[in-house]
Formats: structure tokens, C-alpha cells, sequence
């Protein structure tokens, strides 16, 4: 065991296992569920000053080896900007994600919440590993511990349906993850002797174009929380879950983990210059844009409320992936921008969605007229957010949008500008036209309704207050990212 740096790197497994401490406090608090909850929201705010912290460091290249296991293989943590990025995504919507749970949870009645709040710790910290990686064995084992914690929050409602959406989930992530992405990070070590991330990527001048293709391939299948067709139906399958399960795996910790790490791999594994050369990443780019306008058409296609969202968050997450196959400088950076904005847009689109369950029991989009007067706060929220994952002023959506067109143009693939344009035509296909129901038409019938705890309505509110401070923000964002030159 060993650290370089400041003493800060010392910070590093302390941002692993705070929320597993944080894990193991709501568990003995079981039974008291104000204590339990509080240990839980305590342990989240400090994940959230902690990791916050190290923005000033972030270029002193803090390291922290666990294990030197062979030559080449080793269990170790670092910080890197992108890296801590999406920690500190994590982090700070992690306390927001818990305030929303307690009211949620609470108004109806879920079983099991001691349960719910130690695994949901446990995926935190799951997170925090990914984030802190600094190769390719430290970050497949967060990958793994990740897909095991968040199959019991799937499984949280019990009964059938819920087993089926489980059954989906752990055999789709699991094929891929140990299928696919495990044999692709042995093949690297094989031909690079190592698997630590590098600038310029460990596998430059290491094969030829055919192997790389095919490598690449391998991890961006085997990338299975990055949810490529046809690997993408454990995201939808998953819905089962209740509404803070699904903040979590679209916003804060899964599918966020899938498109890290695709950017990761794209950066520090291929490099640019390798994968720009002999078209090795174009055959992966066909099929980014086609999981991106197909979602989004089965999103504009679905009446359940949680299902059009997955699919949107499918289709979203495609830009990720469409900006790794780019391989520009521009493109990266909208690509990794595009982690933040999705963040905060999705989450606030998936809180808005329990509120509205937890008030009028509705979570079809058909039975959502006239609802917006009724509950201003919450669709005002839902309208921001939409805005930001559409792309459009004035949310942080809108910087990363035009930097993958910008990225788009640069590699002059006028084909894949056009994709984008078509992504956002239906984005707006299938969010606008629920916030014109909420607030301009009327119910067919009265509609029955509760007030929503503040804890439910309050989170939403922040986090599209979010999306807007992102609008003002995301250039220093990406400047501070350091991937634009």
C-alpha cells in the first residue's frame, strides 16, 4: 500500500469507504427511521465536501496503490479531472437523491427501507471505486460490486414482475460485463503489458487497425451500463424498481458509470490519434447513432411515464458514446459535459415523475393533462429539465449539445450532425408535449390529489435550479477539464 502527492491522496479510500461506513451505520440504526435516515443524508453531504475538496489538487496527480498484484496488474486510485467529475456528480446528488427518498419512501409505504438505504450506500461507494480508477482491473471490480449492489434496489418491490425485471438485469449487465469487456481488458494486458490508464491511450502502436476494431468493440458491448443496442434492455427492464431507484441508475450511478466508462477507455486506452486511424472507431459510431434516434423513437412511442424516460436516457446516452467514436478534441469534451447535464436533467425529470406518483397515483403520460396548475413547482421543474436534455437555453444541455455538433463537424462526419439534429427533434417529440398537457390542457375528469411532501418537491426544484446554474457554468466546466486546447 502506497500514495504519491500531497497528503490528500490519502483522501482517495476514504471516498471509497465513507459510504460503506455510511452503509453500515444505516444498518445499525435499523427500526429508527429518523436516526437511519439522517446517518444516511449526514454521510452524503460529507461525500459531497470531500470530493469537492480536491478540485483545487486535481492536477498534483494524487495516487493510491492498494495491491501490486503482477506485473502490469494493480488495484490503485487516482485523480484525474474527468475522473473526479463524475465523482463529484455522484457525490453531490447523492444527499438530494436521499432527501427525495425519505418523502417518497415514507408517502407510500415501501417495504424494506433499511435495505434500501444501506444498498443504496453501498452503490455510492461502488461509484466513488469506478471514478477514483486509475486502470482497467481497479475499474471492472467497481463495475462489478456496482451491478451486484443495485440488483437488490431493483428487485425492492418484490412479486413477479419485479424478479423478471431482475432476471433481465443482472443476466444482460453480467453477459457483457464478464463476456465481452473482462476478455477485452485480458487482450489489452496481453498486448500493452499493462492496463493503467495513459495519456494518449496504453494501446497506441500496440496492434493493428482490424484488432483494434474489433477491441474496441468489445468494450463498448461489453460496456453494458452504456446500453448500445442490443444490450440496452436491462435499463428499461429495471423500471420496476421504485422512483429513487431509478434516479439512481439514470442519474447518479449506472448508466453515469457506463458512459464514464466508455470515455475513459476512448482517452486513456485507444488515445485519439489511434482511434481516428483506419476508421477503427466509425463501426461503433453507426451503431451509437442508430441506438440514438431508434430509442428515442420508442421513447415518443410510450405512454408510461418511467418507460419514456429510460428510453430517453438510451438515446442520451448514445451521444456519450457517439462523442468516445468521434475522437475529437470537441467532441470529448461534449461528451464528457454531456455526464454533468444529463445528470441533473434526468434526475429532476425522474423526481418529477415520483412526485406526480406520490400525489395522484398517475404514471402515464396520457393522464397527465391539466396536472401542471395543479402542481406548478413540480412541472416547472419537469419544463427546465426537459429544456436542458433537449439542448436548449438557458440549461447546461444546450453546452453540450453544440460541442458534440462542434465535435461532429470537426471529424466531418455530416451523416452523425444530422443524427444529433434528428436526437433532438424527438426530445422534444417526447418531453415538450408533457409539459403542454400539464399546463394547458384539461383532465377529461376531475383529478384526485394529495399535496406532495416538500421532501418530494424540493429536490426537483434544486436540481433544475441546476440545469440552469450549469447554462452559466459549463464553460469554466469544460475549461477546467483541460480537453479543449
Amino acid at each position: 500500500m502506497s500514495w504519491t502527492g500531497p497528503g490528500q491522496a490519502f483522501a482517495l479510500p476514504v471516498l471509497v469507504l465513507l459510504p460503506l461506513i455510511g452503509a453500515a451505520a444505516v444498518a445499525a440504526l435499523r427500526g429508527r427511521p429518523n436516526p437511519r435516515e439522517a446517518a444516511s443524508l449526514v454521510t452524503g453531504v460529507a461525500l459531497a465536501v470531500l470530493t469537492l475538496s480536491l478540485w483545487p489538487r486535481v492536477d498534483d496527480h494524487m495516487e493510491f496503490r492498494l495491491w501490486d498484484w503482477l506485473p502490469g496488474l494493480t488495484l490503485g486510485f487516482e485523480v484525474e479531472p474527468l475522473g473526479l467529475l463524475f465523482a463529484s456528480v455522484a457525490a453531490v446528488l447523492w444527499p438530494l437523491t436521499t432527501v427525495f427518498s425519505i418523502g417518497y419512501m415514507r408517502s407510500t409505504n415501501q417495504p424494506h427501507q433499511t435495505r434500501f438505504y444501506a444498498f443504496f450506500a453501498i452503490a455510492i461507494g461502488a461509484t466513488m471505486w469506478i471514478a477514483l480508477s486509475d486502470n482497467l482491473i481497479t475499474l471492472f471490480i467497481g463495475y462489478e460490486a456496482l451491478t451486484l449492489a443495485t440488483w437488490p434496489l431493483v428487485a425492492h418491490q418484490g412479486g413477479l414482475v419485479s424478479r423478471r425485471g431482475v432476471r433481465v438485469y443482472l443476466a444482460l449487465l453480467l453477459t457483457t460485463s464478464i463476456g465481452l469487456l473482462l476478455p477485452a481488458i485480458i487482450w489489452t494486458w496481453q498486448l500493452a503489458g499493462t492496463t493503467d490508464f495513459r495519456a494518449g491511450g496504453l494501446l497506441a502502436g500496440q496492434a493493428g487497425p482490424v484488432t483494434l476494431t474489433v477491441l474496441f468493440a468489445l468494450y463498448l458491448f461489453g460496456i453494458g451500463k452504456a446500453a448500445l443496442m442490443p444490450f440496452h434492455r436491462w435499463l428499461p427492464a429495471a423500471m420496476v424498481a421504485p422512483t429513487p431507484v431509478s434516479a439512481l441508475l439514470h442519474a447518479v450511478a449506472v448508466v453515469k458509470a457506463g458512459g464514464f466508462a466508455v470515455l475513459k477507455v476512448a482517452i486513456y486506452v485507444f488515445g485519439l490519434d489511434t482511434l481516428t486511424a483506419g476508421g477503427i472507431a466509425k463501426p461503433m459510431m453507426w451503431v451509437a447513432a442508430f441506438t440514438l434516434i431508434t430509442a428515442g423513437v420508442i421513447a415518443l412511442r410510450s405512454d408510461n411515464l418511467k418507460r419514456r424516460l429510460a428510453y430517453s436516457t438510451v438515446s442520451q446516452l448514445a451521444y456519450i458514446v457517439l462523442a468516445a467514436t468521434l475522437a475529437t478534441d470537441l467532441a470529448l469534451a461534449g461528451g464528457s459535459l454531456h455526464l454533468v447535464t444529463h445528470a441533473f436533467g434526468k434526475i429532476t425529470l425522474f423526481f418529477c415523475a415520483g412526485a406526480i406518483f406520490v400525489a395522484t397515483g398517475r404514471n402515464s403520460v396520457s393522464d397527465l393533462d391539466g396536472l401542471g396548475r395543479m402542481m406548478p413547482w413540480t412541472f416547472g421543474a419537469f419544463t427546465v429539465a426537459a429544456l436542458s436534455i433537449v439542448g436548449l437555453p438557458p440549461t447546461g444541455g444546450m453546452w453540450s449539445k453544440w460541442l458534440l455538433l462542434l465535435g461532429a463537424a470537426d471529424a466531418q462526419q455530416r451523416v452523425m450532425i444530422g443524427v444529433l439534429a434528428v436526437g433532438t427533434l424527438l426530445a422534444l417529440g417526447y418531453l415538450m408535449p408533457i409539459v403542454v398537457r400539464g399546463f394547458f390542457r384539461t383532465p377529461a375528469q376531475p383529478v384526485a390529489h394529495g399535496a406532495a411532501p416538500w421532501t418530494v418537491v424540493a429536490p426537483p426544484v434544486l436540481t433544475a435550479a441546476g440545469c440552469v446554474a450549469l447554462f452559466f457554468t459549463a464553460p469554466l466546466l469544460v475549461d477546467r477539464l483541460g480537453m479543449l486546447t
